[in-house]
């Protein structure tokens, strides 16, 4: 059974009590016509004579965050889903029973204001009321407003309360959805088709990752959540629609940190006779697109980094900056003891799956590179190895036309000059298999339909896939992808 502190004791009495008047004490619509944002543009310029000239009526409705009263006045914050604002009101103006129900409300309970806008002597705007309407009893108190919820575990399992409570919460909260609108209109507008493609899947097909499966009763058969978007999307292409996005969840059944989680948005989007410099400018654009008119400038501080994108970015091939920092020449012929050689005098441990040159270059790009990427930087040329849906690069083909776009010593995308040859990716999914033999849990599976899709004909392209969580987390300077996310993958509370 369960047990309640003095507090929540005491309003589910009130509750009682306000049924035992005849009010319901989780109420019924209210016509709101006005709210604190709407007040604050309109009338901050406005004096105290003139507010009290004009009269100007307003209602609004918020949660009551803080009380004053003082005999038969008194003051409160209601908060609505711009902010907070005063609250004027008196036994005189809205009688004694509706000054009763005001004297008896708690902090967290949610209420209607009839009222006309006023300032106070100390030129605070302030809705003097003319009716208090009672909507809804809280039966659970708000943490203490100085503090809030400490515990970061609790904010992010009881966003609801962290909405309430922390100002930057309900702040990322909004401007998330404009940044993804932004996004949108930013590929409407260059002929993009926003499309949706299925969540269950048969196959491990897109990327490299571990999957959350699943079962279909009526089929008897075995899917996944997809890991990706790529093979439906490039099936699109075959079909001639030419230009398309996704924006999407997906799923990996990984590790948790700061800059990842179980499920995250991504967009993806292939562009018919594109490459990968297509893909630059593509990315470059939407990016400073966001930035100026989204957010009106260019410069944001993240993961202790002034990060300015404003272009050109920069671009260097992984062999390039793998070279700068350990001076080890990748390009040039090496057998495979020779490079298991450079790997232990690095102290670099190997997997089985991992003995080639592509899975080597990699984890020393991994060891000596990847954090040092701090300014907005095309990572090109990866080894073939790693990369099994790119077109080989035609000066050496050990290597892919490939990029990642690395910013803050992280990811936040991947593009391809997009493989479509279906004799060459026949064979590539083949080597997947190998590798899955050897240890490679995360290795793709072969998609016959998909190599059928290839035969009919898909037109060269470009394509690349954003990490939608990450990019918002630079935009809004946010620590932890769990702030972007409103509801986070979280453990059970004991």
């Amino acid at each position: 059974m369960r047990e309640f502190s003095e507090q929540e004791l005491v309003r589910r009495q009130k509750a009682e009590d306000l049924r035992n008047l005849g009010i319901d004490p989780f109420g019924h619509s209210f016509n709101v016509t006005s709210d604190s944002q709407k007040i604050t543009e309109k009338f901050a310029s406005y004096t105290k004579e003139e507010l009290e000239d004009e009269k100007n009526e307003v209602v609004i409705a918020g949660r009551i965050m803080n009380k004053r009263r003082s005999g038969k006045a008194g003051f409160m914050d209601i908060q609505d889903k711009f902010g907070n604002i005063q609250i004027y009101i008196s036994i005189n103006d809205v009688g004694e029973s509706e000054y009763e129900l005001y004297k008896s409300c708690d902090i967290g309970d949610i209420i209607g204001i009839n009222g006309w806008v006023c300032k106070t002597n100390t030129g605070a705007l302030t809705i003097h009321a003319t009716k208090y309407t009672h909507l809804v009893k809280a039966l659970r108190p708000l943490p203490e407003k100085f503090h809030g919820l400490t515990d970061i575990e609790e904010r992010y399992r009881r966003r609801y309360v962290d909405l309430i409570m922390n100002d930057k919460a309900k702040e990322i909260a909004f401007i998330r959805p404009k940044i993804i609108r932004c996004i949108q209109n930013f590929m409407d507008n260059r002929g993009f088709v926003e499309v949706e493609t299925p969540i269950l899947t048969t196959l491990l097909t897109g990327a490299a990752a571990r999957p959350f499966a699943t079962h279909h009763n009526t089929l008897d058969l075995d899917m996944y959540l997809r890991i990706a978007l790529e093979l439906p999307l490039k099936r699109l292409l075959v079909g001639g629609m030419e230009k398309v996005y996704e924006i999407g969840r997906t799923f990996r059944n990984e590790g948790m940190d700061p800059k990842h989680n179980p499920e995250f948005t991504m967009m993806e989007a292939y562009l018919a006779y594109s490459d990968l410099e297509g893909m630059m400018e593509l990315t470059e654009a939407m990016f400073q697109t966001v930035a100026n008119e989204v957010f009106h400038k260019m410069t944001f501080h993240w993961s202790d980094h002034d990060i300015n994108l404003a272009g050109p970015w920069k671009r260097v091939s992984m062999t390039d900056a793998i070279k700068e920092k350990t001076g080890i020449d990748f390009t040039e012929e090496r057998s495979i003891d020779e490079l298991l050689k450079l790997c232990e005098e690095h102290h670099i441990p190997v997997e089985e799956h991992q003995k080639s040159l592509g899975h080597i270059i990699n984890l020393f790009f991994e060891k000596y590179v990847e954090e040092t990427l701090i300014d907005p930087t095309f990572l090109y040329g990866h080894p073939i190895e790693i990369s099994p849906l790119t077109k080989k690069n035609p000066k050496d083909e050990r290597f892919v036309d490939r990029f990642e776009l690395f910013i803050g010593g992280k990811e936040f995308a991947n593009a391809y000059t997009e493989l479509n040859d279906p004799i060459d990716q026949l064979e590539r999914f083949e080597s997947q298999l190998k590798e899955r033999d050897l240890g490679n849990d995360e290795a793709n599976d072969i998609d016959m339909d998909f190599i059928e899709a290839l035969e009919y004909g898909m037109p060269p392209a470009g394509g690349i896939g954003y990490g939608i969580d990450r990019l918002v987390m630079l935009f809004t300077e946010s620590d932890s992808i769990r702030d972007v996310i409103l509801f986070p993958t979280m453990k059970p509370k004991d």
